[in-house]
């Protein structure tokens, strides 16, 4: 569990400083001066910053002293990291022309928007390394270029109210073999379940990282047209290509992905809003620590695909139009652009604050949740480091 934690504060904190970068690199581009650019969160330790002589000096952890220079600072809370830009919160007496309030509103939404676009141009390297070294896909109808290890059956999905169902099936279980006996393709499995009507088979599976047998009578389905479970499968392995291939994947894939988490967004909220109901089940930080871990296990691969696409949906939820978020942020200089005039800043300030705020809760919330699901798993970390 620690070694998971450890983990996903190192993908976590990679992802963001990613998505700084694009902030710091945009507003030096549009020449917006960047006062700190911090690797972790505040409080500060220590930092250091370029003098007007050129030369590296310590900035201690007090320091309020404005520098012409960004100061680079590690601080004492090891998660991801800010950028601190001139202007950018608003309060200056006078704006002077380095500040982030005095560029054109396109550009102050370029600075914001930079970071989002970062995350996804990350997600597109980390996938194109990943199909350099090869990820899971489906095996069907491949390019010749294609190198495929480690083949086997994943299931995709499970239908409601099936054999499979009540076994105890679930979306990404890799199919072992079936009494006993391994297989590698969908065809070869389909076929043995067919042969063995109204008689209880063992299926192994593999799922994230830990296996396990499942016991599964096959019945006649009406929606699938003869004997079967209920899942869907698919023949999926490692799939590697040549650099020059592996980069367009990289590309081709953020692009289904961010469309796919685009849509799943789409649907929580048309779910919320329509129905009342959250019709996903939503993660925090503990949540995906874990899915880190079990991530970890399955290897090297699954690690690069797994922060892609932890990647994108941090890039999406950024960009939401809600108070406290770079989109919130984004939404108000539209609307200082249609009104022709900007909003009071104590205004804004109140409201990107009171949503700050929200969004502290939910994920309180969220973590609550998550640790009652793993508390069993916590108290045994706990418990292996002090025996």
């Amino acid at each position: 569990m620690l070694t998971a934690i450890l983990l996903f504060i190192v993908i976590l904190s990679l992802i963001v400083f990613v998505h700084e970068l694009g902030h710091f690199l945009v507003a030096r581009k549009f020449g917006v001066k960047a006062l700190e650019f911090g690797f972790g969160l505040p409080p500060r330790a220590a930092g250091i910053v370029k003098n007007d002589e050129g030369k590296w000096e310590y900035v201690s952890a007090k320091s309020k002293k404005e520098y012409k220079n960004t100061i680079l600072s590690l601080n004492w809370i090891p998660v991801g990291g800010f950028v601190q830009l001139k202007g950018e919160a608003g309060d200056e007496e006078v704006i002077e022309p380095d500040s982030f309030n005095a560029k054109a509103i396109w550009k102050r939404i370029s600075i914001l928007s930079a970071g989002v676009i970062m995350n996804v141009i990350f997600a597109a390297v980390v996938l194109a390394v990943g199909f350099m070294v090869g990820l899971p896909s489906v095996i069907e109808d491949l390019p010749a270029n294609a190198r495929v290890s480690d083949p086997h059956i994943q299931v995709f999905s499970v239908l409601d109210g099936s054999p499979a169902d009540e076994a105890g099936f679930e979306a990404g279980d890799i199919i072992l073999g079936v009494n006993g006996v391994q297989y590698t393709t969908t065809e070869e499995l389909q076929s043995v379940i067919k042969q063995n009507p109204g008689t209880p088979i063992e299926i192994s599976i593999l799922r994230r990282g830990e296996e396990m047998s499942l016991l599964v009578t096959p019945e006649a389905l009406e929606q699938a047209g003869n004997v079967a479970i209920g899942v869907g499968l698919g023949d999926v392995g490692i799939v590697s290509y040549p650099p020059h291939v592996a980069v367009l994947k990289g590309a081709e894939s953020t692009v289904l992905l961010t469309g796919a988490v685009i849509y799943a967004f789409y649907d929580l909220f048309k779910n919320i809003i329509v129905h009342q109901e959250v019709s996903v089940d939503l993660s925090g930080p503990v949540g995906i620590a874990v899915m880190t871990g079990q991530v970890a296990r399955m290897g090297l691969s699954y690690i690069l695909q797994f922060t892609a696409v932890l990647s994108i949906n941090l890039a999406i939820i950024n960009f939401l139009p809600f108070p406290g978020l770079d989109g919130g942020r984004v939404l108000f200089l539209t609307i200082e652009k249609i009104r022709r005039k900007p909003m009071p800043s104590k205004v804004e300030a109140a409201i990107h604050n009171a949503g700050f705020i929200a969004l502290l809760a939910l994920l309180a919330l969220v973590t609550f949740r998550d640790i009652a699901k793993v508390s069993d798993k916590i108290i045994d970390s706990f418990k292996s480091l002090i025996s």
